[in-house]
């Protein structure tokens, strides 16, 4: 693989990347319904002379690229959806949908993938064995991932041997690329608490059994089970992020309702936590005479790099874009990804692609309504999805 040459065609690609990560970011799509991006994603892949795939409960797309050898089946992975919320950035290429924006950079990955599909069509000839080219819908909380493997993407007659994606990031800098071996992301899962009291007059709370105060308590408990009850090397975060009651500044209301999540690194912590929050709260409950239902519902798993994929992977990179541009990052981040459901499968690395805007300062985070991506840096995760391609599947 010469390292220079790919880059070099990377950057040559940049213009129709950045055209068609403009024309879906203008029209975000929500879920696994995505007939616009699945539209632009089509008609960018037209020509290349690939079988693209469509169909299923999604409007996924999977383009499968031949090698002009035999040899394994490598997937490579770009999430597609939106997320719910009002873009706030000024772009002159800014969502024009009320309540749906790319904050996540999905529009980005689709648009890198794409431009490495370009890539590796001209250089088939240097693959032995196939790469699927996967364009996943439904990432923030559809589990896109989990129903394609349900339809047997991983599966057929050329099984999937090895899984890799690309996630950009606005916090690093441009065309630096981070990861790390063994857990990288957080399981995600939903916790809701409803309380049932009674209520009442606001002036006599002794006629009532007032649900608020026992909410406020089970919050603040909650932090007590992680940092007292939860093994410190083995990270557990419980946020509260809704709590609901009351209608009035003189009616003590019958129901409060408390809504979080529930992020960890390990299914060992995952489950632990999930018992003994539900413990703790049917016994604040109890002791203040009040009914309650929990429910825990359970999100993505831990997305776990595999060791030998994630030096493979981190070696590719360091090839391609030189050793002082790779992080090794020192911890998980509590972040979840539904690529885990893939990694569950089959080996494979998940990497993060720096895209922070020059100008100093950390810049929006993802999911914030005012992040924006420095355009310049897809020209790497356009190179180093097509390297990882041809790294892996080089004619043995």
């Amino acid at each position: 693989m010469n390292a220079s040459a790919l880059r070099a065609e990377a950057e040559a690609l940049l213009p129709g990347v950045v055209a068609l990560r403009r024309r879906i970011h203008r029209q975000p799509e929500l879920g696994l319904v995505l007939p616009e991006t699945q539209k632009a994603v089509l008609e960018a892949l037209g020509d290349l002379g690939i079988e693209l795939q469509t169909g299923g409960k999604t409007s996924a797309v999977v383009a499968v690229l031949r090698g002009a050898q035999p040899g394994p089946t490598l997937l490579l992975r770009a999430d597609m959806d939106a997320l719910p919320l009002t873009e706030d950035t000024g772009l002159p290429f800014c969502s024009e949908r009320e309540g749906a924006m790319h904050a996540c950079g999905h529009d980005a990955h689709v648009a890198m993938l794409a431009g490495a599909a370009r890539l590796l069509a001209g250089r088939r000839g240097e693959l032995a064995g196939t790469v699927k080219l996967l364009f996943q819908p439904g990432e923030e909380g559809y589990a896109g991932a989990r129903i394609l493997i349900e339809e047997g993407l991983l599966d057929g007659d050329a099984p999937v041997e090895a899984a890799f994606a690309l996630h950009v990031d606005s916090s690093l800098p441009a065309g630096v690329v981070a990861t790390r071996p063994g857990p990288l992301l957080a399981s995600g899962d939903i916790f809701s608490i409803d309380l049932t009291g009674k209520g009442g007059h606001a002036a006599q709370p002794h006629l009532a059994r007032d649900p608020i105060p026992v909410a406020c308590e089970i919050v603040t408990a909650l932090q007590a089970v992680v940092t007292r009850q939860m093994y410190a090397f083995d990270p557990v975060i419980v946020s509260v992020t809704k709590l609901q009651a009351g209608t009035a500044g003189n009616v003590i209301p019958e129901k409060a309702h408390i809504l979080g999540t529930i992020r960890s690194v390990s299914e060992r912590a995952r489950r632990a936590v999930r018992e003994k929050l539900e413990r703790l709260v049917r016994g604040i409950a109890a002791a203040h005479g009040l009914e309650v239902a929990v429910h825990v519902l359970p999100g993505y798993p831990v997305t776990v790099n595999h060791e030998a994929s994630t030096a493979f992977a981190r070696g590719v990179a360091a090839d391609l874009l030189g050793e002082d541009r790779i992080v090794d990052l020192e911890a998980p981040i509590m972040g979840a990804e539904d690529f885990s459901y893939v990694l569950q499968r089959v080996p494979g690395a998940l990497m993060f692609v720096g895209a922070r805007p020059p100008g100093g300062g950390e810049g929006a985070p993802l999911h914030s309504n005012r992040m924006v991506l420095e355009e310049s840096a897809f020209a790497t995760g356009v190179a180093l999805h097509a390297a990882l391609a041809l790294r892996y599947l080089g004619a043995r």
